[in-house]
């Protein structure tokens, strides 16, 4: 391809390697308009998809029926027609912190056996500046033989998908956009301008992109954290956090956030793409690692507090049951990647409590598989020497103080942590 060489993004064919909640929905969008391949190695997902079934929940039926252009497939040879590739796989972090270039190096892989001259991968997943050229590059270079910017060209637009959010959608939230050469750059962009509504925002280049992506959940991150530090420091000041913020909310350029469990597949885990290159490069960032540090405890926090109030109580905390309801990082979604509530009921087992966990939205398989918990299908009333609301989904707003009352003891403590219920009506919240 050369600067010369026009493409006419009407003939190009997508495969969006990855079909998550990143990855369907754009498939799904793309589907509408142009023949792509969604490919997973999960073959299960793949059944569920080709059903019309998304257990993910961001894409309903009617939605993948009107894709009539998208077909989906585990088989790698459905992707040797398709000469632009979308990679939208998880970016985790391991056990000790560090990014996860796993699923990102091996759908890299998927690629390269099917890479052909003149083709265009676009990575979506959230990395750290240099990771799309510096660790996914070359790894299509190895295994198509291939010469990067001279046969194949890469792009990276990422992701802003926010699960569960059913008003900001993937052609409703501006598209960053970015390219390997200026020529590439005009052609991903006018790829994603096809479908995105909201509009594009063509950066200079990948590096900007992909630092721009991982500080938008680090600036989140941080604030958040602000917030939990304030709220511990109101807790010893017997000061209720919510009213402070309303308060100073009054004013017009005060941030609305709120104290909580930090969880999910970005807020939680991006801030750690970023402090993994900084490191790399001898720059050691205290504000981002103390944001992280505060946040990854607050698990601890709300355990230590539930205890103690029990104890307050005169409740026996060794051998208490305790009702955790709410699994899932967010309300109303059934995503658990990354999930802190585990958090609380990890360190409550620590004091030897008996936790039961109740969440309407998960998927109890998933739970058993990515955590070790086994939810119940229904809380039993009268059972719990305390209770935990650690996720605001609408069943919970809906069931009310009463009926969550009923769950527990004559002597109980019910401790909110996302403000589902009025003040007066637990006896807890952040």
């Amino acid at each position: 391809m050369t600067n010369n060489t026009k493409i006419n993004i009407d003939s190009l064919t997508i495969a969006v390697i990855g079909l998550g909640y990143v990855g369907l929905p754009l498939a799904a969008e793309f589907g509408k308009h142009r023949k792509v391949v969604g490919f997973d190695i999960n073959e299960r997902r793949i059944g569920e998809l080709s059903a019309g079934i998304d257990a993910t929940l961001e894409v309903s039926s009617k939605e993948l029926v009107e894709s009539s252009q998208l077909s989906f497939s585990s088989d790698i040879e459905t992707l040797r027609g398709c000469n632009v590739f979308i990679v939208t796989v998880p970016t985790p972090i391991d056990e000790y912190k560090r990014p996860d270039l796993t699923p990102l190096i091996k759908a890299s892989e998927t690629i390269g056996k099917v890479l052909k001259a003149g083709d265009i991968v676009i990575y979506e997943s959230t990395v750290y500046p240099g990771a799309t050229e510096e660790d996914c590059v070359p790894v299509l270079e190895r295994v198509s033989g291939l010469k990067y910017n001279q046969d194949f060209y890469a792009g990276y637009s990422p992701e802003r998908i926010n699960p569960g959010d059913k008003e900001h959608r993937v052609t409703t939230i501006k598209k960053v956009t970015s390219g390997s050469t200026s020529e590439i750059a005009d052609i991903v962009d006018a790829l994603y301008s096809s479908i995105i509504t909201a509009g594009t925002h063509k950066a200079s280049s990948i590096k900007v992109a992909e630092a721009a992506k991982v500080i938008e959940n680090t600036q989140r991150d941080l604030n958040i954290a602000l917030i939990n530090e304030l709220s511990m420091i109101f807790k010893r000041l017997e000061i209720d956090t919510l009213e402070v913020l309303e308060a100073a909310g009054t004013k017009w350029n005060f941030l609305p956030f709120r104290p909580g469990l930090v969880g999910g597949h970005c807020i939680g885990v991006d801030p750690y793409y970023l402090t993994h290159k900084a490191q790399a490069i001898g720059y050691h960032p205290e504000v981002i690692l103390s944001g992280r540090r505060i946040n990854d405890g607050m698990g601890r926090f709300v355990a230590s507090e539930l205890v103690k109030e029990m104890l307050r109580r005169g409740i026996q905390v060794s051998g208490a049951r305790i009702l955790v309801m709410g699994l899932t990082f967010k309300e109303n979604c059934p995503d658990i990647r990354n999930t802190r509530v585990v958090d609380v009921v990890n360190e409550l087992q620590d004091y030897n409590v008996s936790v039961d966990v109740y969440d309407p939205w998960i998927d109890a398989e998933e739970s058993k598989r990515e955590y070790g918990i086994a939810p119940c299908a229904t809380p039993k009333k009268g059972a719990y020497d305390g209770m935990v609301l650690a996720v605001a989904h609408n069943q919970f707003r809906e069931m009310g103080p009463s009926v969550i009352r009923s769950f527990g003891k004559e002597k109980h403590v019910l401790y909110d942590l996302k403000y589902t219920l009025s003040r007066e009506d637990v006896d807890l919240r952040l």
